[in-house]
């Protein structure tokens, strides 16, 4: 069974389909009617027409029916001189017109075996000339499919105008291929297929060894690329006509796929969304990145490519990133237009106005990740550090080193900015990376992706950073434990639970972002106004934002619960009240203390002392980030100690907690989890370790043929 492709995930909700059958399927090499490819045609028809598909079939073969017909008949009524005359070829009208008869009876035979009712439609190029032709056109199909008819349309050369109905390409349509074409289009079909005596379009004859399948056809990528092969043997113009007629229909909205009908059940398998044949769409350009590679080879062409970024000097790494800053800004224009066209669109599809600022590239954007970029270029190189070095006996000595973990695959949402901090990173450490960004920054994250990975050199190939388009490709890689060696999750609760019940891949990142600023009885209030203010309004949209203010209690009898107030709504914050602070400063009812506004707005509750907000912290929180605002040391270091968050802070905003600000170049994301790596995910949190042992000769021999020493060497020259 052929693999479901993920980028044609739409063929599920295809409803009418036109099916074009070819004169080299239809016909064998003699000439005859291919009764057996006929009738698996028919059958596949018959499935589709009971499982509700509205099926619409576009037949050749009636000429090349025709002539053997007429060359048999000529034969018997021809005198022995007669054939020693010139043979003068058949008149393909005649031809037509002979075949077209004993086309449609086998039609009606085959599908009376299988109870359903076709029924034949002729038409001519002049006829779509009349809007009249076109609207009756429509009726009568529509009212055929409603009695699940199956409406079988041939052109009626017997009768056509054009002096060379079989050479001529001008019209509305000049052969079947361009006639399903424009019928898939006429009567508003979901998709068009075009079945051919090969599995679809290649790169070059499909008699050529070298030539490939091209599963799906970018018009900009392969139009002037492609070399074709003789046109078909019996039919009017081969592999050509069938992807100049696919181009036309694709562009105006109707998907292709061209396919061998040779095979029993290429039409079905095609429905099921399985890759064979080669798709058409008009939005094929968009999955460009993604070239012709499955989730599969996606992924190991991240794992083959970082392989050969780990084998560069560690110079040639950082000048990636180098090139790559310099590509940021030298792109900063239309990386700033992009994005503008994304944030309008979100705003015209009514997204909240927290997505839309995590969308937004503000003024400096750019630079400042060109900046972040050449910060990681120029730190201490992490590939191949000695961690631990040990003789384990004399001359065999044992390094712990630093090694990169893989391949990572990189789910975010909203942020475009994270596609070039996640890319950079991996670049600096040496990983392979898959990158899904949301729908609301296609344009942003498609042209940041594109400036990026122009600057990785051909020896490594741009394989390395891959951009995935549609999240129907998301279940594939998930499956791909083999290949992928981390998942790193960034976005809403729901997406970071979704990911983690459907993969057995490591799953790196946090679910929510509640963090919490309490204020103690000993804390300086102006500081803490400022910290407060800072955590909540410096970007409310971050995960690191301030969602829940905690107070002690005698903060209410000295005026400084108002004081925190009267900042925060100064600065524009709406605040919600728990049970306690709700009553006493009658404020509404904040959702639940476990709740991520991503605004300006948050929850203020009021607690006895700072034991009453760590049990909050622990109760409610999410481990992400919490800072405790107080003058008092020893309350202080019961807060740094005893609250289970990845990061915790005294006297300073949450809005730290962050991978550029802790030096660490950028980040990845920040992990609540507790294994592998904690907080702000920078280089370190990329890395794993591996084993290097050096000796001379050393056996074990059930321990018999070695003297441990197991002599610490870390720290010596």
């Amino acid at each position: 069974m052929a693999a479901i492709d993920p980028t044609r995930g739409f063929l599920k909700d295809v409803k009418r389909v036109v099916i074009k059958v070819g004169t080299a399927v239809v016909t064998r090499d003699d000439g005859r009617l291919a009764l057996g490819r006929l009738g698996a045609l028919c059958e596949q028809i018959q499935v589709l027409n009971s499982q509700g598909f509205e099926v619409i079939l576009v037949s050749s073969g009636a000429v090349g029916a025709g002539r053997q017909r007429l060359r048999y008949r000529k034969l018997v009524h021809s005198s022995f001189a007669d054939l020693q005359k010139p043979q003068v070829e058949l008149d393909g009208k005649a031809c037509a017109a002979v075949g077209q008869n004993g086309l449609m009876a086998l039609y009606d035979t085959l599908f009376s075996q299988l109870d359903v009712t076709s029924a034949q439609l002729l038409v001519t190029d002049n006829d779509f000339r009349s809007p009249e032709f076109r609207k009756q056109l429509t009726e009568t199909v529509d009212s055929l499919l409603s009695y699940k008819v199956i409406p079988v349309f041939n052109e009626n050369d017997a009768v056509s105008t054009r002096r060379a109905p079989y050479e001529d390409s001008s019209g509305i349509f000049w052969d079947n291929d361009s006639l399903a074409a424009l019928l898939a289009l006429e009567l508003k079909a979901d998709l068009l297929v075009l079945l051919s005596d090969v599995d679809g379009l290649y790169s070059g004859p499909p008699s050529d060894p070298q030539s490939k399948l091209i599963y799906t056809y970018i018009k900009e990528k392969l139009e002037n690329t492609i070399t074709f092969g003789d046109k078909s043997r019996l039919g009017r113009g081969g592999m050509t006509a069938k992807v100049k007629a696919a181009v036309y229909a694709s562009q105006a909205g109707i998907p292709v796929v061209i396919t061998s009908g040779f095979a029993g059940d290429n039409i079905i398998k095609v429905l099921q969304g399985q890759r064979i044949g080669t798709l058409f769409h008009q939005d094929a350009d968009t999955w460009v990145s993604t070239g012709e590679l499955n989730s599969r080879d996606m992924a190991v062409a991240a794992r083959e490519s970082s392989r050969l970024l780990q084998a560069m000097p560690a110079t040639e790494r950082s000048k990636i990133l180098l090139d790559m800053a310099d590509a940021l800004e030298a792109n900063e224009k239309i990386i700033l237009h992009e994005n503008e066209a994304d944030v309008t669109n979100a705003k015209d599809a009514g997204y909240e106005t927290s997505l839309i600022s995590r969308l937004v590239f503000k003024p400096g954007k750019v630079s400042g990740l060109a900046k972040a970029m050449r910060v990681l270029a120029n730190m201490e190189e992490p590939i191949g550090q000695v961690l631990k070095r040990t003789e384990l006996s004399d001359g065999l000595v044992l390094d712990k080193t630093s090694s990169p973990l893989g391949v990572l695959l990189v789910i975010f949402e909203s942020r475009p900015d994270a596609l070039v901090q996640i890319a950079s990173l991996a670049i600096r450490t040496g990983n392979g990376l898959l990158l899904k960004g949301g729908k609301e920054a296609r344009r942003s994250n498609a042209i940041l992706h594109k400036v990026i990975t122009s600057a990785i050199p051909e020896s490594v190939g741009v394989g390395l950073i891959g951009l995935v388009t549609s999240r129907d490709e998301i279940p594939e890689l998930l499956k791909l434990d083999d290949v992928i060696d981390l998942v790193i999750p960034r976005g809403s609760n729901k997406l970071v639970s979704q990911i983690k019940s459907s993969t057995k891949i490591p799953v790196l990142g946090h679910a929510d972002g509640i963090c919490h600023v309490y204020v103690d009885k000993y804390a300086d209030m102006e500081m803490a106004k400022s910290i407060v203010v800072d955590a909540k309004a410096d970007y409310p949209a971050a995960c690191n934002a301030m969602e829940t203010l905690l107070v002690h209690k005698e903060l209410m009898e000295n005026d400084g619960v108002n004081e925190l107030l009267i900042a925060l709504q100064t600065k524009g914050v709406s605040i919600n009240g728990g049970p306690r602070a709700s009553e006493l400063l009658n404020l509404p009812a904040a959702p639940s203390f476990h709740h991520e506004y991503g605004s300006l707005t948050c929850t203020l509750e009021i607690v006895d002392d700072v034991h009453a907000a760590i049990d909050h912290i622990h109760k409610h929180g999410s481990a992400h980030t919490d800072c405790i605002v107080t003058q008092d040391r020893e309350v202080a270091d019961i807060f740094l100690r005893q609250v289970d968050s990845a990061a915790v802070f005294h006297n300073a905003s949450t809005r730290f907690s962050d991978g550029f600000r802790f030096g660490l170049g950028a980040e990845v994301g920040i992990s609540t989890s507790r294994i592998h790596a904690r907080g702000p995910v920078g280089v370190e949190g990329l890395l794993t370790t591996r084993w290097i042992a050096r000796g001379s000769g050393q056996v074990v021999d059930n321990d018999n043929g070695v003297v441990y020493t197991h002599r610490d060497l870390t720290h010596q020259a």
